[in-house]
């Protein structure tokens, strides 16, 4: 059903600029600044500047598909910015970090990636930082907790299946109407499309 697709799609689009634009009014309730984006690869690898390139390679996004945790700061921000033409983004929520963990999420130990199927991996790992269990990895990654780095460098990088219906227009910013960008909370909409 394209139809429902196209209508939430635009009903999306509008909010976020609604949001924007409520906000440059300085009219808005602006919640406490995102600190954790999701971040997915939309491009292959042809004809991308080097500086986006290095960039998502810094990201560890080497593949389309490929989606990671960011914690957000100024420097992060500046690099989704350079990088922005060739991935998208978001704010996750709870349910999206523990979906993506339980479902997709891998281990590395020793450089190999490692089903964390069950605690004692995540307990090998991360246990001096106080993270022994499946949840409390969720916890640090959502909450960007002290550890984050350690959480974030343990997980392995997320492979994600094509969006279902594939993408509007991979040319066009989230908020035209296409792919690419900021989508905000919307992330989520597309994290459940692609896990």
């Amino acid at each position: 059903s394209m139809v429902s697709t196209q209508s939430t799609g635009a009903a999306e689009r509008e909010e976020v600029r609604l949001d924007r634009e409520a906000k440059a009014n300085g009219n808005y309730y602006v919640p406490a600044e995102a600190k954790l984006a999701f971040v997915i690869r939309l491009r292959g690898v042809n004809n991308i500047p080097p500086k986006p390139r290095k960039i998502m390679k810094l990201m560890r996004l080497r593949q389309i598909n490929n989606g990671v945790f960011v914690k957000l700061n100024k420097s992060s921000r500046e690099m989704l910015r350079i990088a922005e033409p060739f991935i998208t983004f978001g704010y996750p929520n709870l349910k999206t970090v523990r979906e993506l963990i339980y479902k997709r999420g891998f281990g590395k130990i020793n450089g190999q990636r490692v089903a964390i199927n069950d605690n004692s991996v995540i307990e090998e790992a991360l246990g001096k930082y106080g993270i022994t269990s499946m949840e409390d990895l969720i916890h640090e990654i959502f909450t960007v907790g002290p550890h984050f780095k350690q959480a974030n460098n343990f997980l392995w990088h997320f492979k994600l299946s094509c969006v279902k219906g594939g993408l509007r227009k991979i040319n066009n910013h989230f908020v035209e109407g296409g792919d690419f960008g900021n989508r905000e909370r919307f992330i989520n909409n597309m994290v459940r499309k692609m896990n």
